[in-house]
């Protein structure tokens, strides 16, 4: 159906009138139903204690009759459970001592995991138990306890506290801990306890039949069998009987309403009070690790790859949840707002992603309601520093064995008897700050041949060309892989045995060594030559993910990996596992994991010492910064700060005016760094002795800072104040996709930009899960 049409049909349900973002709201959703996103949904906005917008759009039903959505559509809410229901529950609990958050499972349901866990309720409610995302299916099985049971019993798939999975698991112990501290069942509890003092009279588990002529159906179990109707969509909860923690809560979209202004309210709605705004601000403040590149509070999602229904323009400390079938909500204490989508968008076969959809309406509805980002306090992040298995420490004093040190201290057992081969620069030293090549020959190792990347053995040269050479302290030959070839050839690697891999990475996608690493695993595998890594700290952390993946079309030397995106949050080690596997490299790989390091690592956390990874690579600082000002580096008339004592720390162009440009970058207000005019006068590489102005970039906050959104900004900041002066498609193998420079050149906002590429940012960061070997403890 034509856009045009779901505007006519949406059109002719009722809405209040006055709502800046009504025009916007409904060409999105009838966008997205054209698209055949959901046959069609319920939208309702809330402001200051009033409904501001209720619409209904589109289709209730598809199959087996067509049946036009209404605004008191009853919708099965799917992971919205977790929220209205069972984490309700919890508060209540909670604010009557029943539970601590640090408190063991094991202190509630002694059966878990044996009664031996160290696992927490807070852990359960943050997703960070380390438990699998949900009970498997096959064998089959069937009955509530039969699931307890299971959820009980399937042993972790990681530690907790390290990373954040999300697990239904979780929420169906917390459901089976509510009915043990209440008493009383789920569906009971939470009818006494929330539902029903709130007025909420269209919100239960297992509906009655009288309500099925409004209940959206979900789902055809099977092609020949009608849609699920009244029955839970979740195939766990149907099993489990239809009402658990994880799923099975029906409601509409004004009993939603209620909810979410009861939420804004403290805790209290029409003079009855439910909770204390102080359990309020516990359950929706930041809990987990402070380590962590996402946010979540008690059960409430803050900031993560699940809270696309956030938008752009609500800030960090408004919260909220989606469910699988369509739903979604998002509350905002500072403005006083909330925002309810609900949709049926499993409706008849499966369905779309919603993500674009909920991103889109989430900052529609914020932009019309006038939100301001503005800084959030919080009150509880001391708590994470105690309790069972909680220990964490935000600037961590680590003493980091690398790959070499595992190495040395077992006297290079692997290598001994052997040809090796040892690909490596002025960065391959041990703690001691001794060279690779030398504690491997003290050790009786034959290293029989040095492979060097761009820069050279030394790291000094900046240049293409560089040629073989020969180590002046053993007289060991020097292959250079920055020269004639950038790959190691069968010559190079006859009579070898196996060959190493000892190099300094920044975890930029652009930085060559991956390449090179890469390039020499492949040589590897066609001389089948066994191909060992040296593992070294990722120096700008093992957390964050950021930029856009690379086009496959623009895989080069700077981007050897399709789909990668600019900071990838990986050590070598983990590259060259998945490098191996995701591009069939077939080698015979073996990491050397370091001792004592966590993702959360910043390099000033290793002890280990600072070595210029490459001649313009001078500091902590600039490694941080790289990510994003070298975006702009193949404009050919920008300078990034080569040939000065600062590169990636400050940038300029004959063209630029610094105040004018620092200025307008201070105005986007960008989280973790602020901006001051400068000047400079490069001796080397662009712009070599011409006196240039620029802007000079200051590290605030480096926990906040997105590098690559911060290039983003330049890049964007550069076309807007001069149009025309830069060629990005000049940066095509930097930036790495194709789409991103079209809306650079277009001058579009940086942080929609960077919202267009989510989607397959948060498929990579999937993808490298499985071959992760470091945690944060």
């Amino acid at each position: 159906m034509p856009i045009l049409a779901y505007l006519a049909l949406a059109a002719s349900i009722a809405a209040p009138r006055g709502f800046a973002g009504a025009e916007a709201m409904d060409r999105a959703i009838a966008s997205a139903m054209a698209e055949g996103r959901m046959p069609g949904a319920v939208l309702l906005v809330g402001h200051k204690g009033h409904v501001v917008y209720r619409k209904a759009y589109g289709y209730r039903s598809l199959v087996p009759t067509k049946e036009p959505m209404t605004t008191d559509t009853v919708f099965d809410l799917a992971s919205l459970t977790k929220v209205v229901a069972t984490t309700s529950c919890l508060m209540k609990l909670y604010e009557e001592g029943r539970f601590r958050l640090n408190d063991r499972v094991t202190d509630y349901l002694p059966e878990f995991q044996g009664g031996k866990s160290d696992i927490t309720l807070r852990e359960l409610m943050i997703h960070f138990s380390g438990l699998r995302s949900g009970i498997p299916r096959n064998p089959e099985w069937e009955g509530y306890k039969s699931g307890i049971y299971l959820a009980e019993s399937l042993p972790p798939v990681q530690p907790p506290d390290m990373k954040n999975v999300y697990s239904d698991i979780n929420f169906i112990l917390l459901g089976e801990i509510v009915q043990r501290l209440s008493g009383k069942s789920l569906p009971e509890y939470s009818q006494e306890q929330i539902f029903r003092p709130l007025g909420m009279r269209e919100t239960t588990f297992l509906p009655p039949p009288s309500w099925l002529p409004r209940i959206a159906p979900t789902e055809r179990p099977k092609k020949d069998e009608l849609p699920l109707r009244g029955v839970v969509h979740d195939p766990t909860a149907r099993s489990m009987g239809g009402a658990i923690g994880s799923a099975g809560l029906f409601s509409t979209a004004d009993d939603l309403s209620r909810f979410a202004q009861m939420m804004l309210n403290g805790g209290s709605l029409r003079g009855h009070r439910l909770f204390s705004p102080f359990t309020v601000t516990k359950f929706t403040e930041p809990q987990t690790p402070p380590d962590q590149p996402i946010l979540r509070g008690l059960g409430w999602d803050i900031d993560s790859a699940y809270s696309s229904n956030r938008g752009e323009l609500f800030p960090i400390g408004s919260f909220g949840h989606t469910g699988f079938t369509g739903t979604s909500i998002w509350i905002d204490p500072f403005s006083q707002s909330y925002v309810i989508l609900l949709a049926n968008a499993v409706h008849p076969d499966g369905g779309k992603s919603l993500v674009p959809l909920r991103r889109t309406v989430g900052t529609i509805a914020a932009a019309a309601l006038g939100i301001k980002t503005q800084r959030v306090a919080l009150t509880g992040y001391n708590e994470l520093m105690a309790g069972n298995s909680l220990h964490r420490e935000i600037f961590r004093n680590g003493s980091t064995l690398t790959g070499l040190d595992v190495l040395e201290n077992e006297r290079f057992t692997p290598f001994l008897g052997k040809r090796i081969g040892l690909i490596t620069n002025h960065t391959g030293r041990d703690r001691e700050g001794r060279r690779n090549i030398d504690v491997m020959r003290a050790s009786g190792v034959n290293v029989a041949a040095l492979f060097s990347p761009e820069h050279g053995m030394a790291g000094k040269e900046d240049r293409s060309g560089i040629g073989d050479a020969v180590d002046p302290d053993t007289g060991v030959k020097v292959y250079s892989l920055y020269g004639d070839t950038l790959r190691p050839t069968p010559e190079m690697l006859k009579g070898l045995e196996a060959l190493v891999f000892d190099i300094q990475d920044v975890g930029v996608r652009f930085y060559t060594y991956e390449t090179t690493m890469a390039y020499a695993m492949e040589a590897a595998a066609k001389a089948k030559i066994p191909f060992y890594v040296l593992d070294r700290p990722n120096p700008i952390t093992g957390t964050r993910v950021e930029g856009p993946p690379l086009d496959e079309a623009n895989a080069s030397f700077v981007g050897y990996f399709p789909g990668m995106p600019v900071r990838h949050g990986m050590t070598m080690g983990e590259l060259a596992k998945m490098f191996n596997e995701e591009r069939s490299i077939g080698a015979d790989l073996t990491v050397v994991p370091m001792q004592d390091w966590q993702r959360g690592d910043w390099y000033d956390s290793t002890s280990l010492g600072w070595i210029n990874p490459s001649p313009n690579m001078r500091s902590l600082k600039a490694a941080i910064l790289y990510p994003g000002v070298c975006l702009i580096e193949f404009g050919k008339n920008i300078s990034v700060g080569r040939g000065t004592d600062s590169p990636f720390e400050q940038f300029g162009a004959d063209f630029v005016n610094g105040r004018e440009l620092s200025a307008y970058l201070n105005m986007r207000d960008v989280p973790g760094v602020r901006f001051y005019p400068t000047s400079f006068t490069p001796t080397e590489s662009r712009f070599q002795g011409v006196h240039i102005e620029g802007v000079r970039i200051e590290i605030v906050d480096r926990g906040e800072l997105d590098s690559v959104r911060l290039g983003l900004e330049i890049a964007c900041a550069l076309q807007h104040l001069y149009p025309g002066k830069v060629d990005w498609s000049q940066s095509k193998r930097l930036i790495g996709s194709d789409d991103t420079i079209r809306r650079i050149a277009a001058a579009e906002d940086p942080i929609a930009i960077q919202q267009s590429f989510r989607d397959p940012l948060n498929a990579f960061a999937q993808k490298r899960e499985k071959y992760l070997i470091y945690g944060h403890q």
